[in-house]
């Protein structure tokens, strides 16, 4: 008997974000897969988004429009409308990296628990900025995340029964800690090695740098014990002066 084609939640969280909703909604919405539950979570836009929105309404599987407190919190909404067997957040912005992806991600191996892959930077015309800084390891377990997040959310396809609500304490950087509390139950991993998803460089964590990342601290000695987090920040701190200084040479 042929297996059932898994329902992918693809979850998209918007406010005020004319500019950029219908290329992420297009990008979900063209996907050549056909088991795509997709839910849009607006915060109550008031720039035009809402339009754009309702263009497509009839091919959304469902929308709402209210007040929220937050992105952790809309994102929290988002979950508990998913019915599928995985979740994906592509919030207004970023893109799948082509209308292949979803089927070629699945066609990858069968009942993973996680599936993941690369991810490009688009800055806000659209245009390549290349591969993130950091690349997706060969493999993949929670301690992975330990120095730093080398999967972007973007990129990352979670069975929903290993799915808990993101934790609101965090306002910046709740995204990891929810990645590390699903991959440490876990059991299948696999890496799709292919690009999965375009990311917007950009948003809150890097306008709040200082806080995402006292947020990220305080998740990875939760997670990973103090002495083991403060050790591994000193790890981070060389690699980033050394990808710094490599890429000043390249750009000299």
């Amino acid at each position: 008997m042929a297996k059932a084609t898994p329902i992918l939640s693809v979850i998209t969280i918007v406010y005020n974000n004319v500019k950029d909703i219908e290329r992420t909604m297009l990008s979900v919405l063209n996907q050549t897969y056909t088991g795509i539950e997709y839910i849009v979570v607006d915060g109550l836009s008031n720039d035009g988004t809402l339009e754009i929105i309702k263009k497509y309404e009839s091919r959304i599987t469902k929308f709402i429009s209210e007040k929220d407190e937050g992105i952790y919190d809309a994102m929290n909404k988002g979950l508990a409308l998913a019915t599928g067997d995985y979740v994906i957040f592509m919030n207004s912005g970023d893109e799948f990296f082509d209308t292949d992806t979803v089927a070629a991600v699945f066609a990858n191996a069968e009942d993973a628990d996680i599936y993941y892959g690369e991810t490009e930077m688009i800055d806000d015309a659209g245009q390549s900025l290349g591969q993130r800084r950091h690349k997706v390891p060969e493999q993949f377990t929670w301690r992975g995340f330990s120095l730093g997040m080398s999967i972007s959310h973007q990129a990352i396809y979670i069975k929903r029964s290993l799915i808990e609500p993101y934790d609101r304490r965090y306002q910046l950087s709740a995204d990891i800690d929810w990645i590390i509390r699903a991959t440490k139950k876990a059991k299948k991993i696999i890496n799709v090695n292919r690009y999965v998803a375009k990311y917007l460089v950009g948003g809150m964590s890097k306008t709040k740098h200082r806080q995402s990342l006292a947020e990220r601290f305080n998740i990875m000695k939760r997670h990973y014990g103090l002495v083991p987090t403060v050790f591994n920040h000193f790890i981070i701190a060389a690699n980033l002066g050394w990808y710094w200084l490599r890429n000043r040479r390249t750009n000299d």
